[in-house]
């Protein structure tokens, strides 16, 4: 699983011209899966996330948690984290996993994030979404497990 973490200010969701979700100061989550991706993996990633210390203490250094500062999450599906561009100019998506794989992990990353302590929000999965995101900083992290 691949995870792009986003410091943000708010950022929202929107499917159809409607907002399905929205968060205020957290992070964005988009996440991939790929085969041979488990449970396990979305526990690990998720667990990750609740304790990335990317949040500014008084003294302006990284060195607190989502937790600390009442963040929340939004978590949105992206299976073009595994798209391979390596070769010619359209990207080769083989390596995401099937919408029914990545489906319950996707949902099983969010609600180990929730069960952390995480207000999470969610994209709608496989749906043509429109996100909005106000990266804070900006502060973008890759987690890869």
């Amino acid at each position: 699983m691949r995870a792009v973490v986003q410091r943000v200010s708010r950022a929202s969701v929107s499917v159809d011209g409607n907002i399905v979700a929205a968060i205020g100061p957290g992070v964005v989550v988009l996440v991939g899966v790929t085969h041979g991706d488990t449970a396990e993996h979305a526990d690990w990633l998720a667990q990750k996330v609740a304790g990335l210390r990317i949040f500014e203490d008084p003294a302006g250094q990284m060195n607190v948690g989502l937790q600390e500062v009442g963040g929340a999450a939004l978590v949105v599906s992206q299976f073009t984290l595994y798209g391979d561009a390596r070769r010619g100019r359209r990207p080769s998506f083989t390596a995401a996993a099937p919408p029914e794989v990545a489906e319950p992990l996707v949902e099983r990353f969010a609600a180990t994030l929730a069960a952390a302590g995480v207000p999470v929000q969610s994209g709608v999965f496989g749906a043509h979404m429109l996100v909005e995101i106000h990266n804070d900083g900006p502060v973008t992290i890759l987690l890869e497990r």
